[in-house]
């Protein structure tokens, strides 16, 4: 294999590439929002000569090269966030920019740009015969998943009825190799009180004071240590061979954490006792940590437990729709994995790294 030769060939296309992207990210396309990614996107794999170019009925769009049975895939989320108040920007998120070292605008790192070298990359495989004898390549523009990660590859799989030998994920690592991933869930407490007039608060049980002693525990457990004396160990004992079995995976991903990243209230007005409070959770997790222990340790809490029947923990669900109107309803649980770093698939990608760019990362 000329690695030379696929550099000459993927410069050659450098300005395709760079046209590429910017219409991609012209138009917003924030989860559910993503038809207009989809449809340039699929049209750019026509104009290419992909063999095979579909859009499932969730609305991610599927680029096939070759025509063997086995897929080796590589996938791209094409949605995004929002951008926030544009007042902060210094540039038009959507219009963009471009110099000779860089491209702005909402989404060209994640994950169009990611995106756009798949879809090229799998066009310089076929016209190199690079595509593996029995195989074929599998582009994905993948939809919903910064609303929902790994929403979209359930339905490819369960639905689609397509599973790879392996998949690529193109989310952008600085050049580096990355072959796992903390997991994520996300979490809902909610707290019962009872409503009185603000002027007499001691008839009623304020909510918002019971989840602000249920959230220095929640701030406890992310920042604490693992001595022995601490009442709430820190979440760094799961890298503790006392606490997890696991504890050398967990090592090699890095200690899970847990965050606060949603409050919401009620109350029949400003003058009185709120009568309910709860928040979302974001927590990341790594190995030897389950969605079932997770739950378990924030219902363990010293604040939880004092409150008793008061509390409820709960894990989301999401049921949004799609572009499209599909409603794929998931529980908001992505687990833990990584990759043996003897993997012959981390083994291959290794050495196509080394062969185009040098031992230096």
């Amino acid at each position: 294999m000329d690695f030379n030769k696929i550099k000459e060939a993927a410069q050659s296309y450098q300005a395709d590439m760079t046209a590429f992207l910017r219409a991609i990210v012209k138009n917003p396309g924030e989860s559910c929002d993503e038809k207009a990614h989809i449809d340039t996107i699929a049209a750019e794999m026509k104009k290419l000569d992909f063999d095979e170019v579909v859009i499932d009925p969730q609305g991610n769009v599927i680029g096939y090269m070759g025509t063997g049975d086995r897929i080796i895939a590589y996938d791209a989320h094409i949605d995004t966030v929002g951008i926030g108040n544009i007042d902060n920007w210094t540039f038009d998120p959507y219009e963009g920019y471009e110099n000779e070292t860089e491209i702005g605008g909402r989404g060209v790192s994640d994950q169009c740009g990611g995106l756009v070298s798949a879809v090229y990359g799998a066009k310089i495989m076929k016209d190199m015969d690079l595509i593996p004898e029995g195989c074929k390549i599998m582009v994905v523009g993948t939809v919903q998943e910064e609303d929902c990660d790994g929403l979209c590859w359930q339905y490819i799989i369960n639905e689609d009825k397509i599973r790879p030998e392996f998949v690529v994920s193109t989310e952008p690592t600085d050049g580096g190799i990355y072959r796992g991933q903390r997991g994520r869930m996300e979490i809902r407490i909610d707290v019962k009180g009872v409503s009185c007039h603000g002027s007499a608060p001691e008839r009623g049980d304020n909510a918002i004071y019971k989840m602000a002693d249920i959230l220095q525990d929640v701030r406890a457990l992310n920042e604490n240590d693992d001595a022995d004396g601490t009442e709430i160990k820190g979440l760094v004992k799961m890298l503790n061979p006392k606490y997890n079995p696991d504890w050398e995976e967990a090592r090699f991903l890095g200690r899970g954490t847990v965050t606060v990243s949603q409050i919401f209230y009620t109350s029949p007005s400003r003058c009185a006792v709120a009568d309910s409070c709860a928040v979302s959770l974001d927590r990341r997790m790594t190995f030897g940590e389950t969605w079932e222990s997770c739950l378990d340790e924030i219902r363990a809490l010293p604040s939880v437990k004092k409150y008793g029947d008061d509390v409820v923990v709960s894990m989301y669900n999401y049921d949004r729709p799609s572009y499209t109107g599909c409603v794929y309803e998931i529980e908001c649980y992505f687990p833990t994995w990584a990759i043996p770093k003897d993997h012959k698939v981390t083994k291959a990608l290794e050495k196509a790294y080394t062969s185009l760019y040098g031992d230096k990362r």
